[in-house]
């Protein structure tokens, strides 16, 4: 069954909705309009925690609803409900029509179709059965318990979604979108000499369960997961001071994210709040330095056939040799700014309206091997994963935590840290950029990203970068 015929299922024959009159609905609230859509969502989703030796807790969730959006240049009319019906609907339109007095516009062209699909449309909550989701869970921990004798607590997860959308214009054009979703977690927790440790795994993606309740797929989590925890063990204070800081490759890309993604973000670009505003063709980071933003990766967790107002998603050359090209822009931002929309309008889910998002955003390889980035440092941190970040977007300065980072002394890997964080300001850290590795990975698939109180599943990624000096606090003198 194609998407849009679930979508009708879904939206009409389900909820007994005339799909004509919807339409007419939608025609009548955005008359006069620039923009605007009528946003129809349909989700399902479900969470199974099993924590210290039993399943602590099982939910499902089904939601539904729509959201109205008529723009009158930069004004925004919203009204949002979980009732589907037409009432409803006409209800909403008077609410969004108020923006729109003494407003006369003319609907912009709505977004190209496409016939692409980068995921299929399976729902993974009903392709397994409950009990073997639970029989994992239980599996996970009995092999995580019989790895070593240190292990304290185990606790794995498993979340599913299964979302479906349909976007109707004012001109009567529809476009819709089947969208799976789901994540694997593990973590543990160790002790020795009475000192406690964690470790961390997790992978996802747009896919059913089916390929990583493989045996190889989910003991090499937990495997990964206890490694962390034992290098924990291990670790010693984090120095503190002015350093060169190598970042491994894959998930690091979150400091990408924070520190630079977000201030390429077309909103932030259009009001000039952005480090990065009006600098179009200037260099901005180090030559070598190419991020780019890709909706279009199969089954990747922050993939998008179609964004949330119905534009294909696309590959958006951000920074190009360490010359700022562009910006992502969802159709507002992007008419305002006269260019245009790049696929990256997203919403939380029908009671949020979109704004310009990343998708899957990451540094492309260089040709340095990892090893000489490495031997290349004398003395200073190598950093493997993150936990969490703040970012300034009109300053464009961060902090981070290291969750595994190690010193690196005579171009060697030392011993593990505890306790680092790295401190600096994105433009400067991307100019500072040295080397870069061959090694391009992307993360496993369980980045979230939050803005305005939305949060959105997101990609990121990179290859192993040396940045000459990051402020690094930690509680060593370096």
């Amino acid at each position: 069954m194609s998407d849009i015929a679930t979508a009708d299922s879904l939206f009409f024959d389900r909820t007994g909705m005339d799909r004509a009159r919807v339409d007419r609905l939608a025609a009548d609230a955005l008359h006069g309009a620039d923009d605007g859509e009528l946003f129809l969502e349909y989700t399902q989703s479900e969470s199974l925690v099993y924590d210290d030796g039993r399943l602590k807790s099982a939910t499902f969730d089904e939601s539904q609803g729509f959201g109205l959006r008529a723009l009158a240049g930069e004004a925004t009319g919203y009204a949002h409900a979980s009732e589907l019906s037409e009432d409803a609907i006409e209800r909403a339109s008077t609410t969004v029509r108020a923006v729109l007095a003494g407003h006369s516009g003319t609907q912009a062209d709505g977004p190209r179709g496409t016939n692409r699909a980068l995921y299929a449309p399976v729902n993974p909550l009903r392709e397994m059965p409950f009990e073997r989701k639970v029989k994992l869970l239980e599996e996970i921990d009995e092999y995580a318990r019989s790895k070593d004798g240190r292990i304290r607590q185990v606790s794995a997860s498993l979340l599913g979604e299964w979302q479906a959308v349909l976007i109707v214009r004012g001109d009567g054009r529809r476009a819709a979108d089947i969208r799976p979703l789901v994540r694997l977690n593990v973590s543990v927790v160790v002790e020795q000499d009475g000192r406690m440790e964690a470790g961390y795994d997790g992978v996802g993606g747009r896919a059913a369960y089916d390929g990583w309740f493989e045996p190889t797929n989910w003991r090499g989590q937990v495997d990964e997961a206890l490694r962390q925890a034992l290098v924990n063990l291990e670790s010693v204070p984090a120095p503190a001071g002015e350093m060169p800081v190598v970042l491994g490759p894959g998930w690091t890309g979150v400091l990408l994210h924070e520190a630079v993604g977000h201030g390429l973000e077309g909103d932030f670009n259009r009001k000039r709040t952005s480090t990065f505003s009006g600098r179009i063709g200037e260099q901005v980071a180090a030559s070598g330095v190419t991020v780019v933003d890709d909706g279009t990766m199969a089954d990747r967790r922050g993939s998008l056939t179609i964004d949330d107002e119905g534009t294909p998603t696309g590959r958006t050359v951000l920074i190009e040799d360490g010359i700022l090209k562009g910006y992502m822009q969802d159709r507002l931002n992007a008419r305002l700014m006269g260019v245009a929309p790049t696929g990256n309008g997203r919403r939380e889910s029908y009671a949020h309206h979109p704004m310009p998002r990343m998708t899957n955003t990451f540094m492309l390889a260089g040709g340095e091997a990892p090893e000489d980035i490495l031997k290349s440092v004398d003395k200073g941190l190598y950093c493997v994963h993150f936990g969490g970040g703040q970012v300034d977007i009109t300053s464009g300065k961060f902090t981070f935590s290291c969750t595994e980072a190690y010193k690196i002394e005579d171009g060697k890997v030392g011993a593990p840290v505890k306790g680092a964080t790295l401190i600096g300001n994105g433009p400067e850290v991307m100019n500072r950029v040295s080397m870069i590795g061959h090694d391009l990975e992307l993360d496993h698939g369980i980045g979230t990203c939050g803005k305005n109180g939305q949060g959105v599943p997101v990609g990121v990624g990179q290859p192993t970068v040396r940045v000459d000096a990051i402020t690094v606090g930690g509680t060593e003198a370096a």
